[in-house]
C-alpha cells in the first residue's frame, strides 16, 4: 500500500552560527555511516511536543525499548507553537537532544545548512517501500531525516448534520464546486431544521487553501514565483464566506476559534483537515471535549472530474515528520540513534502508531486494519479509501527556499482573507516580494 509521495535568513543564519559552535562527538565517523556500537546502556534524548496530548512520542520511546531494552529514550518536551525557534536556539547552544523530530519540512534545508544533522543515508537506504516520505529528507542526493508519519489532507463530514439539512453524504466524486455547493446546501439545511450549525470550516491557515492548489494544479510549483494559481482557491472560499457557509478570518482570530471546537461540537457539518485529526477527535469524544457523533472522512474535493470516483486516485497534500540525528550528538550513542530512526520507521512502528490513531510512515495492509480497529474510528468503506488510496504531494518542497516563499505567502493570505487587499493585488504583491526578496 505505497502512497505516491511526491523561517527565513535569521534562522538560516542562527544555523550557520551553530555550525561554528558545534564540537564534540561530531566527527567524520560519527557523522557517516561508520557508526560503532554503543558498549553499555544508552540514554537517547529525543524532542517532542505537547506530550499529554501527543502520545505519538512515548509510544514509540517505549516500543523501541521493549524491543532493545539496552536503550532508553528520554524525551524533551517543548512549546509547540515555539518549536522552531526552541530547537534552534538550543541547537545553536550545542543542548539539543540527540535525536530532533522535524516538525516543519520546510526547515531542513536550513539545519542541513548549518550543519546541524547528520547525514543518516545509511538507514534510508535499508527501509522498507513502504515507507512514504523519505524524499523530503533528501538534499543532493544524501537524506538528513528518517519519517516515522505521514499525514495526508482529507474532508472531514459530521453525518448526523447532514442528515438533518437532508444532504447526500460525499461520495468521493467531489470536485472543490460541488464541495461549496454541498456547503450552501448545509448551511440552508441546517438553519431550516433550527440549527446555527454552518456548512464547512476551514481553519485560518494557509494550508487550507494553498496546500490543495500546490498539490492540485498542474504544474504549480511555488518556488517558481508564479502565484496565479490560487485565485480560483481564494474566490471560492471568499463567496463561501459571503453567502455565509463558512466563518470570516476576522471571527477566526477575534475569537481564537479553534478547529476541533468546530468540527467536534459540532459547529460545521464539514472540515477540510489533516489525517492527525483522526486521532484527536477520537480522544476528545472520549474526554468530553468532543460531542458524541456519527463522522466519517471523504477524499478531499478534488479540481476537476479526472481524480474524482473511487475508481480514481484523488490528490492531496502533507508533508511527513521525521527523526533526525543532532550532528552533534557523542559519538557512542550513534549506532543507537540511527536503530532508533530505523525502527520509528518500520511496520512493527507503525503497528503501534496506528492503534493510537496516527498515521504512520509505513501504511501496509495490515497497519491499515490496526488502523481502523481502533475504538472510535469510522469503519465506512468511503473512510478507509480516503486513507488508503490518493497521492499526496509535499506542501513543502526541500529547498532553502521555501521558508522565506512560505513566509510571503502567509502575508498573501492573510492580506486576503481579512479582506485588506483584493485577490489578484494580493497575489501581484506577492510575487514582486519573491523576486525581490527570494529570486529565481
Amino acid at each position: 500500500m505505497k502512497r505516491n509521495t511526491s523561517a527565513a535568513i535569521g534562522l538560516a543564519a542562527v544555523a550557520a552560527m551553530a555550525l561554528t559552535a558545534c564540537s564534540g562527538g561530531g566527527d567524520d565517523d560519527s557523522t557517516g555511516g561508520g557508526a560503532t556500537e554503543a558498549a553499555g546502556p544508552v540514554t537517547l534524548t529525543v524532542s517532542g511536543w505537547s506530550l499529554k496530548t501527543t502520545p505519538e512520542f512515548q509510544t514509540l520511546a517505549d516500543a523501541f525499548h521493549a524491543k532493545d531494552p539496552n536503550v532508553t529514550i528520554e524525551l524533551k518536551e517543548y512549546d509547540p507553537a515555539q518549536y522552531t525557534t526552541l530547537i534552534t536556539a538550543d541547537l545553536a547552544a550545542g543542548t539539543a537532544p540527540d535525536i530532533v523530530t522535524q516538525k516543519e519540512v520546510k526547515n531542513v534545508s536550513v539545519f542541513q545548512t548549518g550543519g546541524q544533522l547528520m547525514d543518516v543515508s545509511d538507514v534510508v537506504s535499508k527501509l522498507s517501500k513502504d515507507v512514504n516520505g523519505t524524499s523530503s529528507y533528501e538534499i543532493d542526493g544524501k537524506y538528513y531525516g528518517v519519517p516515522y508519519r505521514q499525514d495526508s489532507w482529507m474532508l472531514f463530514y459530521n453525518k448526523d448534520l447532514f442528515d438533518k439539512a437532508g444532504v447526500a453524504y460525499p461520495d468521493g466524486s467531489w470536485t472543490w464546486d460541488d464541495y461549496a455547493q454541498a456547503a450552501r446546501d448545509l448551511t440552508t439545511g441546517l438553519k431550516a431544521a433550527g440549527s446555527d450549525a454552518l456548512g464547512t470550516y476551514q481553519h485560518s491557515w494557509q494550508s487550507t487553501l494553498q496546500g490543495f492548489a500546490s498539490a492540485q494544479t498542474p504544474d504549480a510549483d511555488i518556488l517558481s514565483g508564479d502565484f496565479e494559481y490560487f485565485a480560483p482557491y481564494y474566490d471560492r472560499v471568499l463567496k463561501l464566506v459571503a453567502d455565509g457557509a463558512q466563518v470570516d478570518q476576522g471571527t477566526i482570530t477575534t475569537n481564537t476559534l479553534t478547529y476541533q471546537a468546530q468540527f467536534g461540537k459540532q459547529k460545521a457539518a464539514m472540515m477540510p483537515m489533516g489525517s492527525w485529526y483522526v486521532a484527536t477527535l477520537i480522544a476528545q469524544a472520549k474526554s468530553g471535549d468532543a460531542d458524541t457523533f456519527s463522522w466519517g472522512f471523504a477524499p478531499a474535493p478534488q479540481l476537476d472530474k479526472s481524480t474524482t470516483g473511487t475508481d480514481k486516485t484523488p490528490v492531496t497534500f502533507g508533508d511527513p515528520t521525521a527523526f533526525a540525528i543532532n550532528a552533534n550528538i557523542d559519538k557512542d550513542k550513534v549506532a543507537a540513534a540511527k536503530e532508533f530512526l530505523a525502527f520509528a520507521a518500520s511496520e512493527e512502528a507503525g503497528q503501534a502508531l496506528a492503534k493510537i490513531g496516527i498515521t504512520p510512515a509505513t501504511t501496509t495492509d495490515a497497519v491499515a486494519q490496526t488502523y481502523f480497529a481502533v475504538d472510535g474510528a469510522p469503519t465506512d468503506d468511503l473512510s478507509k479509501f480516503a486513507w488508503t488510496t490518493h497521492k499526496t504531494n509535499p506542501e513543502n518542497p526541500t529547498s532553502s527556499k521555501t521558508a522565506a516563499t512560505q513566509t510571503i505567502l502567509n502575508d498573501m493570505h492573510t492580506a486576503i482573507m481579512t479582506g485588506s487587499t483584493p485577490v489578484d493585488q494580493a497575489i501581484k504583491d506577492a510575487q514582486d516580494r519573491f523576486k525581490s526578496e527570494v529570486g529565481s
